[in-house]
């Protein structure tokens, strides 16, 4: 599973962080960062969700006002 999170759609309502500690707070930006994630394109950034937690991984996306984190399975699948 893969995680694929927008930095710039990113509004600082920080659910996500709630959700699953992947997410932190950036106070001094007012947004999200994903810990350990890697940029695939300019404020875009993807990370392989660890086993075992992926359902916090799903909430975090589900929270997400904006919907600025999307989910993909194993097979591209968009699941969020």
């Amino acid at each position: 599973m893969k995680i694929r999170y927008d930095r710039d759609t990113c509004i600082g309502m920080f659910q996500c962080v709630e959700e699953w500690d992947a997410f932190e707070k950036n106070l001094d930006d007012g947004k999200a960062d994903l810990s350990g994630a890697t940029a695939v394109e300019d404020e875009v950034f993807e990370l392989e969700v660890p086993d075992g937690e992926e359902l916090d991984a799903e909430f975090a996306a589900r929270s997400c006002p904006v919907d600025a984190i999307e989910l993909y399975d194993d097979d591209s699948e968009q699941v969020v």
